[in-house]
């Protein structure tokens, strides 16, 4: 997996418009540019925010695409959610290295966490 080299091309997406205006207008050319599996480079050219996601792009990262896109914050929360759902666990990068599983995995073990300190 490329991880880097696919947080590097969003991350140019963010900060530089002429590319940005590049991918908007074929998503190929541009994707030829860095060095991703098929499937990084298919969730890049599907703008698929869940998979991604999965893959290990960095939130900070990630959310930026997800702006330039259009998606409002709470579809971009949404569709990570869904990612997870649909393709499993984070794969690589902070997530994954975190043990994080996402907000409503944190919020039914903080409930949980709760109802033991209370029953105690």
């Amino acid at each position: 997996m490329s991880l880097y080299e696919t947080q590097k091309l969003l991350y140019h997406l963010n900060r530089e418009p002429k590319l940005k205006a590049s991918f908007l207008e074929d998503h190929d050319a541009v994707l030829q540019e860095y060095s991703l599996t098929e499937e990084e480079a298919g969730a890049v050219r599907d703008h698929d925010i869940g998979l991604l996601y999965v893959l290990g792009v960095n939130g900070q990262i990630l959310m930026h695409f997800a702006a330039m896109l259009g998606i409002a914050w709470g579809d971009y929360l949404q569709l990570m959610r869904d990612g997870v759902e649909r393709h499993g666990p984070v794969r690589a990068g902070v997530y994954k290295l975190s043990g994080y599983e996402g907000v409503d995995a944190h919020d039914r073990a903080l409930r949980e966490k709760r109802n033991q300190k209370a029953k105690g």
